[in-house]
């Protein structure tokens, strides 16, 4: 990295961007022009990610990658399905924030499928950097930047740069899944769980009514990849659990454009002569128990202010949470007032409101299914 002066003003301004509460596709666009304006590229993409799981939520693209989906399937495959040590959810684990492919002493890259199978032949780039979003709560997304054999590769530089956008990158990223809260449309001609069955040849077999309308839900901005990346990113880390006994299913909590929010789980199947590789990935709406957990993360409340909080959803009064916590209920007024600030909101009744959406709160007191779901 030759200009040092460029890229604290970049850090500076990253900074400034993850704090102005901006719309998660503005956030994830202007961030990411002002990585640009330190490191060149000439493609990136960038990921979110469920913190729970570490599974993609969506994906957005830039540069030559923009409108490119034609290989998203095989990404999702080669980022999940194969223990590749440069995998995202293997530097999360291994505590690494940014490596280069070529830099010094990160990767033997010339070993690298995603490399070999993906990024050279199919796109020809010669050289990837690659940075997660990580904070006290978790992996939150993360960032893919790309080169050309007309520029230079990554240096130590560049990737220990990027690794220092680690906390802003993701502190952007929580704050923008919660701004539009308050716009979320609950409507839907999607009337349950929709299936979508993978075969071991990576190609949807079948699919049951209803599904087409559910992936579509999953494109969220122009800038998005194809939103089968989402299922077989799930298909790939499927496929895994039966070669890594105790491993749980797969399964990742969503945000629509709209704002609503599903699930989707992905379990492998076996035929009944044996045969394996066949995933069915099912995509449902959330229950608020799935993701109230998320938002309360992404609203980054403190350990004590997420106890207060899980109280006050259970409508326990304040006296009551004071004796739980075994604190006064000065002390627990002084947590409300914090929680509010950091969750926007003025009163229980509106962090209540706020925590469960309103894509589920306009339907409180509405008909119950016999699966103890609302009908609509």
């Amino acid at each position: 990295m030759h200009n040092r002066l460029r890229a604290e003003r970049a850090r500076g301004d990253l900074d400034v961007l993850s704090r102005a509460g901006l719309d998660l596709d503005d956030f994830i666009g202007e961030a990411t022009s002002t990585v640009q304006n330190a490191i060149p590229w000439v493609g990136a993409c960038v990921g979110t990610h469920d913190p729970a799981t570490m599974m993609l939520t969506s994906a957005r693209k830039y540069g030559t990658l923009a409108a490119n989906n034609e290989h998203d399937a095989l990404w999702g495959y080669l980022e999940y399905d194969i223990a590749e040590e440069t995998s995202f959810r293997s530097l999360v684990l291994a505590g690494v924030r940014a490596i280069g492919m070529k830099a010094a002493g990160h990767v033997d890259d010339d070993r690298s499928e995603r490399m070999n199978r993906l990024m050279r032949p199919m796109y020809g780039f010669t050289d990837e950097a690659r940075l997660v979003f990580h904070d006290s709560a978790g992996m939150w997304g993360c960032l893919a930047l790309f080169r050309g054999p007309d520029t230079p590769a990554f240096d130590d530089q560049e990737v220990t740069f990027l690794g220092s956008l680690s906390e802003s990158f993701a502190r952007g990223v929580r704050t923008g899944m919660l701004t539009r809260l308050a716009e979320i449309s609950v409507a839907t001609d999607v009337p349950g769980p929709a299936v979508v069955i993978v075969d071991a040849q990576g190609a949807v077999s079948q699919i049951s009514l209803g599904a087409e309308e559910r992936l579509a839900q999953l494109s969220t901005s122009v800038n998005s990849g194809d939103p089968l990346a989402i299922v077989t990113s799930l298909v790939g880390a499927a496929r895994r659990v039966r070669s890594e006994p105790g491993s749980s299913i797969p399964r990742t909590r969503v945000r629509t454009a709209s704002g609503a929010w599903l699930v989707l789980h992905a379990s492998p199947l076996a035929g009944s002569a044996g045969a394996v590789g066949d995933v069915v990935v099912t995509i449902e709406e959330a229950r608020p128990p799935e993701i109230v957990a998320l938002v309360v993360a992404a609203c980054g409340l403190t350990p004590r202010e997420r106890d207060v909080t899980s109280l006050v959803l259970q409508g326990v009064d304040t006296k009551e949470i004071a004796a739980k916590m075994h604190v006064s209920a000065y002390t627990v007024q002084d947590h409300l007032k914090s929680v509010f600030e950091k969750v926007g909101v003025r009163s229980r009744r509106e962090l209540i409101s706020r925590i469960y959406f309103d894509q589920y709160v306009p339907r409180m007191g509405g008909e119950i299914a016999p699966t103890g779901w609302f009908t609509a």
